[in-house]
């Protein structure tokens, strides 16, 4: 049986501009229950397009991409979704590519030479609420570090979880920093949910004291 059978349904949207790479990827997860590969997109600009259109849960994407490239597509796919998960599938290992990745808000980063087991082993994680970086990049010296703990915390948020808890700290209601962000409550509640995890922080009272110390 399947590891992701008991989970429920893991809708996956798959960008890359090489079409023999789509369907590879298409054949490897479909061979799991649970998984289920709902679209696909060659260009950053189709890549929020299909996103916006099918809200899939995880986007595997590469990050050359013709046009809008991965990293500025993953930033404005999560800055619109922020619940969807993205897993990186590149075949770069340069530090600037990951680090820009996880900056960006993607939860995993999975070199090409390595999918197959890896990659869904990355997909278990990352639906799992972990991070995942494959080995070559996670490793890497301290001249090119990729590991998360090479990342302030601060800097591992997204734009717009600075923007949510810059207003919280500012005493703004969720309604208010909806209003100003152009926002549903909801999503607001969402950003600051994922910053207050990505920050190991327990309750507001400390996510507002955090967000007074990083203008």
């Amino acid at each position: 049986m399947s590891c992701f059978a008991a989970l429920p349904l893991v809708r996956i949207v798959v960008v890359d501009d090489h079409a023999i790479v789509r369907e590879c990827i298409r054949a490897l997860l479909d061979r799991h229950d649970g998984l289920a590969v709902v679209g696909f997109a060659a260009t950053g600009e189709q890549a929020i397009h299909v996103a916006e259109r099918l809200r899939p849960a995880l986007i595997i994407m590469d990050l050359a991409l013709p046009g809008v490239n991965g990293t500025d597509a993953i930033r404005l796919i999560l800055e619109r979704l922020p619940n969807t998960r993205i897993v990186v599938l590149s075949s770069s290992h340069l530090p600037q590519s990951v680090q820009g990745a996880l900056r960006a808000g993607a939860s995993g980063y999975v070199i090409k030479e390595e999918a197959g087991d890896e990659l869904l082993g990355a997909v278990r994680k990352v639906m799992a609420g972990e991070h995942y970086l494959s080995p070559q990049v996670g490793s890497a010296d301290d001249s090119g570090s990729t590991d998360h703990e090479s990342m302030s915390p601060w800097d591992s948020l997204s734009q717009r979880e600075r923007q949510v808890l810059r207003g919280t700290a500012e005493g703004a209601s969720t309604a208010q920093i909806a209003l100003h962000l152009s926002l549903s409550p909801r999503t607001v509640d969402t950003y600051r949910s994922r910053s207050m995890r990505k920050l190991g922080l327990l309750n507001r009272s400390t996510l507002i004291r955090y967000a007074m110390q990083h203008p």
